[in-house]
């Protein structure tokens, strides 16, 4: 098999488990509340400290794969990811949940990124399309029978059950890295910012802790309020701290590329819209529709499906148009169908959410596959480290503020109807708003150039093939 193809699958055995156990937690989160005792709002708390532990310690995962191997590292992940696993499902309380989780993000964070460094660094920039494509295929499989799975086991079985699917594949992943990853490594590693781990990590923990907190007074407001200005704090001195050193463990500087900058700053806009989906649909579908878990998961599974569809469409549309112009449309469309989830009502036909969740995923995957190959088009090889460290804590951080923010418009919506139990008509002002945010993005998109991107996605523009055309016309001989 090619080395294109290989590596990304490999990869995806670490995509597949972590996919398929977020969307099994977000099918399950009602009914896992129910069983722990806490409001379902609380579990936000499950689904953000896996994302914030992800952003700590990827920054640091770039470093740990050039010191001490990528093969070295990935399986190491594989195995914490899984300790974390064993841990949900032997929790008994919300702050065990969340410990528990919050392990699981450190597997997650070395795993997936060190597994796409691997990618990144071996195979050619022409293949670099179709090898994240061949990365997400695989892995857009957990999303699709995650919802289905989850509800099947907690509807007629137990929810702790879901978190032991992930040993088997971890294991898988654990034996075909052994057998077929290089150790790549960097002979000349610089040392570890150590004070600008320590300034960014509890900059973004605070910062989240402190927003997600808010609300629904999980903590004294007060402690909500000390978290986020602790946090805001801390991330200004990183920013101060990495402009005077050589090896910042954020490499800022990598943002002054045009099409890495929009790529990292555009999709963590888009992805705050995306990142409320597995959040705010399953507690909708269940809480407002009155449907259980296994119900809720044969209609959210469409929105995979979607993606897994578009994946094997995504580099023939980039080639044809280019990154700037399906970007910026895309944004707009997938936007559209992300609030159009808000009009569900109760008596919604279940095949008209299943067509909207349908078309819906097939344009949110179009555009993560097109910001994820333009982020990485203009990097040096170099560079791939530190751009896939910082591009993948832009990522986790925005895909928890879609999160909080999905919560604080559904909590704010809840106590203007009167502050009961979650109903139907708390949903649509949350998702209106993510749906606003995510289209936001386009702002960004639209300032690429033409021509942005162009050897990896293959697209010449206009002006450029006139200019071939007129070249090949100006060398034929005279008749």
């Amino acid at each position: 098999m090619q080395r294109a193809k290989l590596l990304p699958l490999i990869v995806a055995c670490a995509l597949f488990m972590e996919n398929t156990d977020s969307t099994v937690i977000a099918t399950s989160l009602p009914v896992i509340a129910q069983s722990l005792g806490e409001d379902p709002i609380a579990l936000k708390l499950a689904v953000t400290s896996y994302l914030v532990s992800l952003a700590v310690f990827i920054p640091i995962s770039g470093w740990m794969a050039d010191r001490f191997g990528a093969r070295t590292i990935f399986r190491t992940a594989l195995g914490v990811f899984m300790l974390g696993s064993v841990l949900c499902a032997l929790s008994n309380s919300l702050g065990a949940f969340v410990g528990a989780r919050f392990v699981q993000g450190m597997g997650g964070a070395m795993m997936v990124p060190v597994g796409r460094l691997v990618i990144l660094r071996s195979v050619e920039k022409s293949q670099l399309v179709s090898a994240l494509a061949y990365l997400t295929v695989p892995a857009l499989v957990g999303p699709v029978v995650g919802p289905v799975l989850g509800g099947f086991i907690t509807t007629y079985f137990d929810w702790r059950w879901i978190f032991f699917i992930n040993l088997p594949i971890g294991l898988l992943g654990i034996v075909l890295a052994t057998k077929f990853f290089e150790d790549i490594r960097e002979e000349d590693v610089a040392p570890l910012d150590i004070k600008g781990f320590l300034l960014s990590s509890t900059g973004f923990a605070s910062l989240m802790l402190g927003l997600v907190t808010g609300g629904r007074h999980l903590v004294p407001e007060s402690v909500s309020y000390a978290c986020v200005a602790f946090g805001v704090l801390a991330l200004v001195a990183y920013w101060f701290h990495a402009r005077r050193i050589p090896h910042p463990v954020l490499n800022l500087t990598l943002l002054r590329i045009p099409t890495y900058n929009i790529g990292v700053i555009g999709g963590s806009i888009f992805r705050i819209g995306i990142g409320a989906i597995p959040f705010l649909l399953p507690l909708m579908l269940q809480l407002g529709f009155g449907l259980n878990a296994l119900q809720s998961g044969l209609i959210t599974f469409a929105s995979a499906a979607g993606a897994l569809i578009m994946k094997t469409l995504a580099k023939t549309i980039l080639q044809r148009f280019g990154f700037r112009r399906v970007l910026t449309f895309n944004a707009l469309v997938g936007a559209a169908f992300l609030a159009a989830s808000g009009l569900f009502t109760p008596s919604t036909p279940h095949w008209l959410m299943l067509s909207v969740l349908l078309i819906g995923g097939c344009f949110r995957s179009l555009q993560f596959t097109g910001i994820n190959a333009l982020s990485y088009a203009d990097v040096s090889n170099r560079d791939m480290s530190s751009a896939t460290s910082l591009s993948s804590v832009a990522q986790q951080l925005s895909l928890s503020l879609g999160v909080t923010i999905g919560a604080f418009a559904l909590e704010t919506a809840n106590a203007f109807n009167g502050g009961v139990a979650l109903g139907a008509a708390d949903f649509w002002p949350a998702f209106a708003l993510v749906g606003l945010i995510a289209a936001s993005s386009a702002l960004w998109m639209v300032r690429l150039k033409p021509d942005a991107g162009a050897e990896v996605s293959g697209h010449a523009p206009i002006s450029a093939r006139k200019a071939t055309a007129q070249a090949i016309e100006d060398q034929k001989p005279l008749e």
